[in-house]
């Protein structure tokens, strides 16, 4: 097994694991269908074909930052002469064409990913990403990602490199124990939380999304204290890890 080291960051992010089409909501951390979205998006997958390629991807994520929650009021349709459109062609009344929307975002949040698959798949994957054919975007299309998006590719181990590597941009104080929360599939006996989630995509055609659940874990970790870092010196060690020879 070989993998890559992703890094999410953008000015807004939106995860959504339940959402109907009124209430969008988003999780605290990227979902599995977000980030097999973001990739087949760079793979130019169009919507409806299979994503088998995908099923043997195993992700972790640090939530380096969680961000601020908000939620973004919509109305869609108010005004139109013939109303809102439904699914089968017909029009809403004009009377009842307003229809409401609440999105939920995540804003300012950092999420560093390790992708971890076969050398050849990771080969394909860090291929795409770096010319993507479709833009990535963090859960929505509206959420473009921050670069750089991809930090290393064919990394023997990048889950260990989330722990003792990759750096974070956080201010520490002088006595403070630098602890980071982890997202890992499949149960650990030691998490501090143990959840169940319907993210792992059957295909995203778009008349007929269908979903699997899976288990994760979240636990928190403590990670060098030379990993975090702010402004220019945060950068600087950011660049060096991506400058790191395979």
């Amino acid at each position: 097994m070989s993998g890559l080291v992703l890094r999410l960051a953008g000015p807004l992010q939106s995860w959504g694991e339940h959402s109907v089409f009124a209430q969008r909501d988003t999780l605290r951390f990227p979902t599995r269908s977000g980030l097999i979205g973001l990739l087949a998006s760079a793979e130019g997958i169009p919507r409806g074909k299979s994503l088998e390629t995908y099923d043997a991807l195993r992700f972790t994520v640090r939530i380096d930052r969680p961000g601020v929650r908000m939620v973004d009021f919509h109305t869609v349709g108010g005004g139109l002469p013939r109303g809102v459109p439904r699914p089968d062609g017909s029009q809403r009344p004009r009377d009842t064409a307003t229809m409401v929307t609440r999105r939920q975002y995540l804003a300012d949040a950092v999420f560093t990913v390790a992708v971890e698959a076969t050398e050849q798949r990771v080969a394909e994957l860090a291929a795409a990403l770096r010319r993507p054919h479709w833009q990535p975007y963090l859960g929505r299309r509206s959420c473009p990602p921050d670069q750089p998006l991809l930090l290393r590719d064919l990394v023997a181990d990048p889950v260990a490199d989330l722990h003792a590597k990759v750096p974070l941009a956080r201010r520490l104080r002088e006595q403070e124990v630098p602890e980071v929360e982890f997202v890992v599939e499949g149960t650990r006996d030691a998490a501090d939380a143990i959840t169940e989630l319907s993210d792992v995509p059957q295909t995203f055609n778009r008349y007929e999304r269908r979903y699997r659940s899976r288990t994760v874990s979240i636990s928190t970790h403590e990670v060098p204290r030379e990993l975090c870092r702010t402004g220019e010196n945060f950068w600087t060690q950011l660049v060096a890890y991506m400058e790191v020879q395979k």
